[in-house]
């Protein structure tokens, strides 16, 4: 592969070995051999015929470049399908998201920054706050937080509008006591704007300003990633930023173009999975490996969501967002979006999971290269088994947890296992979980059972004869 740099060829490089004569690791013979031909087999790492064994007894970095012949047959796998991916891309490029008049619903509304000026506790009935239905009924909800709001204590805040045209306007805003949102005096918050309706009504609080503890928040994450993985976590959170870039300047506005979802989806995902794998991981063998990996299980993952979501009849249009992105884009395919939103899920974890599959074969083939790649796949699908269990639990309870509220609901309404499975609300969860699931557990096995075959035809060539001089001499090689 070169002599690139990545950084899983740091530690070797500040790493060299005293020039004394080697121990003879376990697994062999036993004997030191002072030099050439003394070697018990293939296994002692010492034999002239095998001038990768000295690399392996001493380098404890990443595996060595695979053979001239396998990087070829990588290649002519990878560049045809990354131009491919850069090529769609080009072609679909949106150049922004289309315009459109704002209907004043939901987040399709104007909105500016405000502050919180001041904080009077006022009467709720005095400023009409809450009115009892007119058929005085308080066994209702609604009754019931109508009539406390009516015998309690308001809050008449006055906001200053900090942003737009009409900065330094300020209006005044009823907050019950029964609110889920209470306001204090000197905070920020956001307010939408309406120019059409009256002019003491135009203005209203959304939402509270939280940009500040966002923003901390992130750099914290961002520190702790540093410090931790060093060079590694750098290029990862270069390429977590990369991640964003492509959904947001290319995957979002191409959906609202008109694209089709699947495809737009599939190749904004590729490109993530190439400039991310590679970036984090070097531009090594194992990389390649671990990137068809995670094309195989895409693929998978698309075939099945496809198959699936058709089949279950999901819609895709299930909640007031997507009511509103339909409403706006009736040309946009919701279940296609749906889809769309399972590849692109899914992505984050495969990427984990072929990763690491992949480096357990390498690391498994450098603990013992005399391992063919039957017994590497063995042993490595050992690992993959204990990733799965624990990856596959992890993304249900993550879905589970997005949708806890929907199933307190459910399960205030009393209603059975089946019937809320089968609700779309619950069944679009329920396909994207399991799709996904299945997508990460076929990954382990595939990325196995690719990385063994590729691992064990690892015979670089071109690297010299193999030194036949004493082991001594081999070590003060190696140390410069």
């Amino acid at each position: 592969m070169g002599p690139l740099i990545s950084c899983d060829d740091l530690p070797v490089t500040i790493s060299p070995h005293p020039p004394s004569q080697p121990t003879e690791p376990a697994g062999h013979d036993g004997h030191a051999h002072p030099g050439p031909g003394h070697s018990s087999g293939p296994s002692s790492g010492h034999s002239p015929g095998h001038p990768s064994g000295h690399s392996h007894s001493h380098s404890h970095g990443p595996a060595a470049p695979v053979s001239q012949h396998l990087r070829k047959v990588i290649a002519a796998v990878l560049i045809p399908f990354a131009a491919a991916v850069f090529i769609g891309m080009a072609v679909l490029w949106p150049g922004g998201a289309p315009a459109h008049e704002r209907t004043g619903v939901g987040f399709d509304r104007q909105t500016q920054q405000g502050t919180v000026v001041s904080l009077a506790q006022v009467d709720c009935k005095s400023v009409n706050a809450a009115q009892v239905p007119p058929t005085g009924n308080t066994s209702t909800p609604e009754g019931r937080e109508a009539q406390a709001a009516q015998t309690g204590e308001c809050k008449k805040a006055t906001i200053e509008v900090g942003t737009g045209p009409e900065k330094g306007r300020t209006f005044v805003e009823i907050v019950q006591p029964g609110a889920p949102r209470q306001l204090e005096k000197g905070q920020e918050v956001v307010v939408a704007y309406a120019p059409d309706a009256p002019r003491d009504l135009q203005y209203s609080v959304v939402d509270v300003n939280r940009k500040l503890p966002m923003a901390l928040l992130a750099g914290i994450f961002a520190v702790a990633v540093v410090v931790v993985g060093r060079m590694r976590g750098l290029f990862a959170l270069i390429a977590l930023v990369v991640s964003f870039g492509v959904l947001t300047l290319f995957i979002l506005p191409a959906i609202l173009q008109g694209s089709n979802p699947l495809l737009v989806a599939v190749i904004g995902a590729s490109a993530i999975m190439l400039i991310a794998l590679y970036m984090c991981h070097g531009l090594t063998a194992r990389t390649s490996v671990a990137v068809l990996g995670t094309l195989v299980s895409l693929l998978l993952i698309g075939l099945l969501g496809s198959l699936f979501i058709g089949w279950a009849f999901l819609t895709g249009n299930t909640d007031d967002n997507t009511g509103l992105i339909h409403g706006l884009y009736p040309h946009i395919d919701m279940s296609g979006l749906l889809l769309a939103g399972v590849i692109i899920g899914s992505l984050g974890v495969l990427d984990d999971v072929t990763v690491t599959q992949t480096s357990a074969v390498w690391e498994l083939h450098q603990a013992d290269p005399s391992m063919g790649p039957r017994s590497l796949y063995r042993a490595a699908i050992r690992i993959g088994r204990d990733h799965i269990a624990s990856v596959v639990n992890t993304l249900v309870l993550a879905y589970a947890g997005a949708a806890l509220p929907l199933l307190l609901l459910f399960s205030i309404a009393n209603s059975s296992m089946g019937s809320v499975a089968n609700s779309e609300l619950v069944a679009e969860e329920i396909v994207r979980t399991l799709v996904g699931s299945i997508g990460l557990v076929a990954s382990v096995p595939v990325t196995t059972a690719l990385a063994a075959l590729v691992v064990s035809a690892d015979r670089p060539g071109g690297q010299g004869p193999p030194a036949t001089g004493p082991v001594r001499g081999r070590g003060r090689r190696r140390k410069r």
